[in-house]
C-alpha cells in the first residue's frame, strides 16, 4: 500500500526534472499570420515547444522556470532561408564553371573547405536568427553529413536534396564521386534513375536544374525538347513522396515545370513580365516561389570589382571567403581579370543586369500582390552571396520590389515552413509549435534591418546568445580588419581592435596608442588616398600571434610590409609594422 502511494509522488517529483521551462514575459509577439503586433505577452517554452502564451499580468508563472524580461523586445518566428548551397562557399573560387581560377587555387581545396566548414556555416545561420535552411542542390557527401547535426542546438533544421538532376553538366564538376553536385540526365531513363540513386541517402526533396539553350536551340525549343525528362523526374519523385524544386528562370521553363507538377520554383522569372494566366497557374497549383534577387548581382559586382559590402556583412560573414572576393584586384593573370572586368562593366552587361533586376522586382510584386506564396531565399554559397550574412541584403531587395515588411517577414518565416508542409510545426509564434524563435531588440515591421538586432535566438528550445556560437580565431580577427581596410570601412576596420590598442614600428618604437587615435589616422587615409589595396601574400600563425606579409598599394606607390598582430582577450592588442 505504501509503495502504491509513493509511486505517484515520485512520478510528480521526477516529472519536474524531466523538462525545462523558460518564460519570456512582457514581450511583443510579431503575429506573421494575422499581420499584427500583440503586446504585453508571456510566452512559455517547455523543452523545445511553445507550451503556453497569455497576457502578461500577475498570473503565477511556472515554478522553477527561467524568467526572461522581454520588455521593449519583439518575438518573431525563426527565419528561414529556402535556398542555399553547402557545397559552395561564397568566395571567388567556389564556382570554377563561372570563372576558372584553378591554376591559382585547386578546386579540391574548395571541396575540402565546404566539407569541413559545414558546422561553422550552420552556427553562422543560427547566429543570424536563421533556424531553418533548405539546401536546394548538394551532393551525396553532404547528404550524409547533415545527419551529424540533426539534434544539435547550434544547427538550424536542415532540409536538403542531393545532386541536381540536369540535362547539362559543366565539365569541371564531372568525376568528383560523392562530391559531384550534378547528375546528368540525357534520357527519360536517366531522369528516373537519377531520382532512384538518391533515395538511399534519404533526401528531403529532388531538385531539377532546368537549363535550356546550351544545346544550340532556342529557349522555347530547348525547353520542350527536355520536357519529357523533366516530367519523368517529377513523376518519379512524387511516386516516392518527394517534392520537386526546379531552377527555371525563363517564363516558359517555369510554366512547363509547374504544369507538370513542380512544387517549388527556386528563382525569379527574369525574361518577361508575368501575365495573369501564369499567376493563376501558380495559385491553382499552390506553387511556392523563392525570388533569390541578389545572387546575379553578386557575380557581376565581383567580376566588375565594384562590390558594395555592408558593415553588417563585414562583421558577420566568413571573413576569409569575403576577403577572396577582392583577389581579382591582384591576381597575376591580368588578361583574364581584365576580360571579366570589362565584361561585367560593359554597357551591355549593365543594361542586361538592370533589365533582369527590374523584371524580377516587378514580377515579385505581381506575384506577392496576387497571393502567390513567396518564400525568402538567397542562393547563398554562390560567388558574392555569402552564407547567412547575405540574408539581410535579400530582404532589402524584396523591400525594393514594393513588398511590405509584414509580407517580407511572412515570406521569411511561415511561407518558408510551407515549402515542406511544416506550417503546423514552426513558422509562427503559436502554442504547440517548435520553439524556433528570435528575440529582437527592435521592431522589424518598422525597419526590416531590425531583424539583425538580435538579443537571443531560441533554437530547438535552447536559448542562445548570438556572440557565443562562433569564437573568432586570431586569423579571423586579422582577416576581418584586412577586409574592412580594403573596403575603406573605418567602423568595421576598428571593430577587431582593443580600445587601448598599441601600434609599433618594429621592434619597439611606439607610434600611437588607442582606438580613437587609430580612427583619426586611418579615416584620413581611407578618405584621401586613391587605389588603396592590401594584398595578403603570406600568413603565419603562432598561438595568438598572426604574422602577415603584405603588398600594399597607396595610389601609384607599392610597398612590401609585414604586420605582426598580437591578440589578447579576443581583440588585437598590439600591432608591429616592419617595412
Amino acid at each position: 500500500m505504501k509503495n502504491k502511494c509513493l509511486f505517484p509522488l515520485l512520478l510528480f517529483i521526477f516529472s519536474n526534472y524531466l523538462y525545462t521551462q523558460t518564460c519570456i514575459k512582457n514581450v511583443t509577439i510579431i503575429d506573421v499570420e494575422k499581420q499584427k503586433l500583440i503586446s504585453n505577452q508571456t510566452v512559455i517554452i517547455t523543452d523545445d515547444l511553445i507550451s503556453n502564451i497569455h497576457k502578461s499580468n500577475n498570473k503565477i508563472l511556472p515554478k522553477n522556470a527561467t524568467i526572461i524580461d522581454g520588455t521593449g523586445k519583439y518575438l518573431i518566428p525563426g527565419l528561414i532561408d529556402t535556398h542555399i548551397h553547402f557545397f559552395q562557399n561564397g568566395g571567388l573560387y567556389t564556382r570554377p564553371d563561372a570563372i576558372d581560377l584553378r591554376k591559382f587555387k585547386d578546386y579540391n581545396q574548395e571541396i575540402a573547405y565546404a566539407n569541413t566548414d559545414m558546422e561553422t556555416k550552420l552556427k553562422r545561420y543560427v547566429e543570424n536568427g536563421i533556424t531553418t535552411v533548405i539546401d536546394v542542390g548538394a551532393n551525396y557527401h553532404l547528404l550524409k553529413q547533415r545527419n551529424n547535426f540533426t539534434d544539435k542546438p547550434f544547427s538550424p533544421s536542415i532540409f536538403i536534396t542531393g545532386p541536381l538532376l540536369t540535362t547539362y553538366e559543366p565539365k569541371v564538376y564531372e568525376d568528383l564521386g560523392e562530391n559531384e553536385p550534378f547528375i546528368l540526365t540525357k534520357t527519360i531513363e536517366d531522369g528516373i534513375n537519377g531520382v532512384q540513386k538518391q533515395l538511399k541517402y534519404k533526401p528531403d526533396f529532388i531538385k531539377i536544374w532546368y537549363i535550356v539553350g546550351v544545346d544550340g536551340l532556342s529557349i522555347e525549343e530547348s525547353a520542350h525538347k527536355n520536357l519529357p525528362i523533366i516530367k519523368a523526374i517529377i513523376n518519379e519523385a512524387h511516386k516516392n513522396n518527394l517534392k520537386v524544386a526546379v531552377h527555371a528562370t525563363q517564363r516558359i521553363t517555369a510554366q512547363l515545370a509547374v504544369e507538370n507538377g513542380a512544387d517549388f520554383l527556386v528563382h525569379s522569372i527574369d525574361d518577361e513580365i508575368l501575365k495573369d494566366d501564369f499567376v493563376k497557374l501558380l495559385k491553382k497549383n499552390k506553387t511556392i516561389l523563392s525570388p533569390t534577387l541578389i545572387v546575379h548581382n553578386g557575380y557581376v559586382n565581383t567580376f566588375g570589382q565594384k562590390l558594395n559590402i555592408s558593415n553588417y556583412e563585414l562583421l558577420k560573414a566568413d571573413s576569409h571567403q569575403l576577403g577572396s572576393l577582392l583577389d581579382l584586384k591582384h591576381l597575376s593573370d591580368t588578361t583574364l581579370v581584365k576580360n571579366y572586368k570589362n565584361y561585367a562593366n560593359s554597357q551591355k552587361s549593365i543594361e542586361n543586369l538592370k533589365k533582369t533586376d527590374s523584371i524580377s522586382l516587378v514580377n515579385l510584386k505581381i506575384l506577392s500582390d496576387a497571393g502567390v506564396l513567396i518564400a525568402t531565399g538567397t542562393d547563398a554559397g554562390n560567388i558574392g552571396t555569402l552564407h547567412a550574412s547575405s540574408y539581410l541584403k535579400e530582404l532589402k531587395a524584396m523591400r525594393k520590389s514594393g513588398m511590405s515588411n509584414w509580407k517580407i517577414i511572412q515570406a521569411s518565416t511561415l511561407n518558408g515552413a510551407k515549402v515542406f508542409d511544416k506550417e503546423n510545426e514552426f513558422g509562427t509564434v503559436t502554442i504547440g509549435k517548435k520553439a524556433n524563435l528570435v528575440l529582437l531588440d527592435a521592431n522589424p515591421i518598422e525597419d526590416i534591418e531590425n531583424v539583425t538586432k538580435i538579443n537571443t535566438v531560441i533554437n530547438k528550445g535552447v536559448f542562445i546568445k548570438p556572440n557565443t556560437l562562433i569564437k573568432d580565431s586570431p586569423t579571423d580577427l586579422a582577416q576581418r580588419q584586412l577586409n574592412a581596410y580594403n573596403f575603406r570601412n573605418i567602423d568595421a576596420f576598428l571593430e577587431p581592435y582593443a580600445d587601448d590598442v598599441e601600434i609599433y614600428s618594429y621592434p619597439d618604437k611606439l607610434l600611437y596608442r588607442g582606438k580613437e587615435t587609430m580612427r583619426k589616422h586611418y579615416s584620413k587615409m581611407f578618405d584621401k588616398i586613391p587605389n588603396l589595396h592590401c594584398e595578403l601574400k603570406e600568413r603565419i600563425v603562432q598561438g595568438n600571434i598572426v604574422i602577415d606579409k603584405e603588398r600594399v598599394q597607396f595610389g601609384n606607390k607599392i610597398i612590401e610590409a609585414v604586420a605582426i598582430y598580437h591578440i589578447e582577450n579576443n581583440k588585437i592588442k598590439r600591432v608591429y609594422f616592419i617595412q
